[in-house]
């Protein structure tokens, strides 16, 4: 795939012409599967069983996640991860608090297919309630063992970690895996006219105030930092 083959539908989640089956529901990138499941085979050898808790989402279930979140109907949570009053925030305030923790529909890369959120299933009882939190993944959490494994050898694959620490957009989230290669053609087409685009629509709530304060979101939600493009 080159990026002059990447469509709008694709970008924002619309479209699932590119994707394939990796097990149940689970929906990847045709182009990413085989390197997962060679992933998945090195890390099997050493004891740990990669599973996929979520791969593509579409615009419709993120659009659903931002708008519970923007109504009051899921809480939003503070830089830091603690619940904040959403009846006490100005409408910039609540976007900027839904985005640390949710990305702007249409701009997930969950919608590419080339990302996805993983855990170890051999690092845990059968009955364990997934929580996808920080500190399941940090020195005495259950998937430690994991996150030391994928900072080892997943760039030996092709896959890193775009949210691997706090540049001041994004909340951490050491479980979220993307396969560079093909990531890196959705990223190409990501800009403000595009996410502009997305935003000419009536479902969005909070829209007014996400428009008014865009550039500064693409910039620090959106836009892959450019020192981590080329690593």
């Amino acid at each position: 795939m080159t990026k002059e083959q990447i469509s709008d539908e694709m970008m924002a989640g619309r479209c699932e012409k590119h994707l394939c089956l990796l097990e149940r529901s689970v929906l990847l990138h045709m182009a990413v599967v085989d390197p997962f499941r060679q992933l998945q085979q090195a890390a099997a050898a050493e004891g740990l069983d990669i599973q996929v808790a979520s791969g593509f989402r579409a615009y419709d279930r993120q659009l659903a996640i931002w708008n519970a979140k923007a109504e009051g109907l899921r809480p939003l949570l503070d830089t830091d991860g603690h619940p904040l009053d959403s009846a006490q925030l100005r409408d910039d305030e609540k976007v900027m608090a839904i985005l640390r923790w949710s990305a702007l529909p249409g701009c997930s890369r969950h919608h590419w297919g080339t990302d996805m959120d993983i855990w170890d299933r051999a690092a845990v009882s059968p009955d364990y309630q997934l929580q996808l939190i920080p500190e399941e993944y940090a020195p005495g959490g259950p998937f430690h063992a994991l996150s030391l494994w994928l900072e080892k050898h997943a760039a030996a694959f092709g896959f890193y970690r775009p949210y691997d620490r706090d540049r001041g957009g994004v909340a951490p989230e050491p479980w979220h895996l993307s396969y560079r290669p093909v990531a890196e053609l959705f990223e190409a087409q990501l800009d403000g006219a595009f996410v502009r685009k997305l935003l000419d629509n009536d479902g969005l709530s909070l829209k007014s105030a996400v428009l008014a304060q865009l550039d500064e979101i693409v910039a620090r939600f959106i836009l892959p930092p450019p020192r981590e493009k080329h690593e």
